[in-house]
């Protein structure tokens, strides 16, 4: 009951992270137009589009956070496993551990920064506080907040995940025919 209870879990985890990463990748290519768009207006008419500066910082976050829970599930968080891959070499229980460690550390940090981060957003939501240049271009912070909370509770999600269930990487995970040489 319990295994199951995980992997449909799981599945509704990887299925959202998978989402917003999707999500992050039209927002990627919103930026790519909003950038082209620019660059030929400031060339061609000499009028470069109010708010370029402020829409680019704002994607930016956007994009980081929507795609985090799909970096951490497939596991292409950048971190140095040079040393967890020679420690896997001689004794891959250790190894084991170590990676179970880590995503624990790793949940945990996640954990804190959704908990930070959510007020904000409620705060934000009220005050509609709002950043750019009034009267120019401006955009809420409330959007940004949103994102950072939902994307880290996600990202923590996944992580205690990879804690409980202790898969972290099927993919390089040794098979029967791994201890067999080669011909």
């Amino acid at each position: 009951m319990l295994k199951s209870a995980l992997a449909c879990i799981s599945s509704i985890a990887n299925a959202l992270a998978i989402a917003s990463n999707a999500l992050g990748t039209l927002v990627v290519l919103a930026l790519v137009a909003i950038l082209n768009i620019d660059v030929i207006a400031r060339s061609v008419f000499s009028a470069p589009i109010k708010g370029t500066y402020e829409m680019v910082q704002f994607s930016v976050v956007l994009i980081v956070f929507l795609q985090l829970a799909d970096v951490v599930r497939v596991d292409r968080l950048t971190r140095s496993d040079g040393f967890l891959n020679l420690v896997g070499n001689r004794r891959s229980g250790i190894a084991a551990n170590m990676r179970r460690i880590i995503n624990a550390v790793s949940a945990i940090f996640m954990g804190l920064i959704a908990y930070i981060t959510f007020p904000e957003f409620l705060h934000m939501w009220d005050t509609q506080d709002y950043f750019g240049v009034p009267g120019l271009f401006t955009l809420p912070w409330w959007p940004v907040k949103l994102v950072i909370s939902i994307g880290t509770t996600l990202a923590c999600l996944i992580f205690i995940l990879k804690v409980i269930t202790a898969v972290d990487r099927p993919d390089l995970a040794p098979t029967s025919n791994d201890s067999e040489p080669t011909q």
